[in-house]
């Protein structure tokens, strides 16, 4: 399994055992890489395939999909044009890995469950459901997508200093709105991701006949 260097993003793909099967995108946290949820991926779907994009966005040398002005103050602009050009390599993928493009499920933690969260509200045709670890509201659409048929599972922390409880449900409530089924988990803990996380995700995809492998 090489780094690959095509398609606009440095990104692994890891195929799955079957071809019309699902692909988990893997998207990482700030400071992550294209390797940091390969495992992760791999113990929610074991069988499915693994497309792990690189944030093209660096912070003080770290890593990111898109710009922020402050914790949690995000460069909407920036945001947008970036969500654009991640949808844009999906699409290239799905071609040339020969996807299932009625099959992609966005995995996001932090930083990456953010901007997956703006595919689903600016890109809603890439994405057929989402797993996103610690995601806040990243921005308000500029109109309201139709969600419909699309399914997302949104693990958040109790504790989380970084995103107050409100904002998780108010993301949840604005995809919602917008027709999807969204399933909203809370952990006891903060920010990090835990062992509860992942296993609540595995169980919820265990129910998801639609995408699970």
């Amino acid at each position: 399994m090489e780094t690959q260097q095509h398609l606009g993003f440095t990104h692994r793909f890891v195929p799955g055992a079957d071809p019309n099967g699902p692909t988990l995108l893997l998207l990482h946290g700030t400071g992550g890489n294209e390797d940091d949820l390969l495992g992760l991926g791999k113990a929610l779907l074991p069988n499915a395939a693994l497309l792990s994009p690189r944030g093209k966005v660096l912070e003080h040398g770290m890593p990111r999909f898109f710009k922020r002005l402050a914790e949690g103050v995000f460069d909407e602009k920036d945001l947008i044009a970036r969500t654009t050009e991640l949808a844009g390599f999906v699409r290239k993928a799905i071609e040339a890995y020969k996807l299932n493009d009625a099959s992609i499920v966005a995995v996001g933690f932090s930083n990456g469950a953010n901007i997956a969260a703006s595919m689903f509200l600016l890109e809603p045709d890439v994405l057929r459901a989402g797993v996103l670890f610690r995601a806040m509201v990243p921005l308000q659409p500029p109109s309201t997508p139709n969600l419909q048929g699309k399914t997302v599972f949104i693990s958040a922390g109790r504790l989380d200093p970084m995103i107050p409880a409100p904002n998780a449900e108010r993301l949840a409530a604005m995809l919602r709105e917008s027709g999807a089924d969204v399933t909203l988990a809370w952990s006891p803990g903060g920010h990090n991701l835990t062992e509860e996380d992942v296993d609540a995700a595995r169980r919820w995809l265990g129910q998801r006949p639609e995408v699970a492998a």
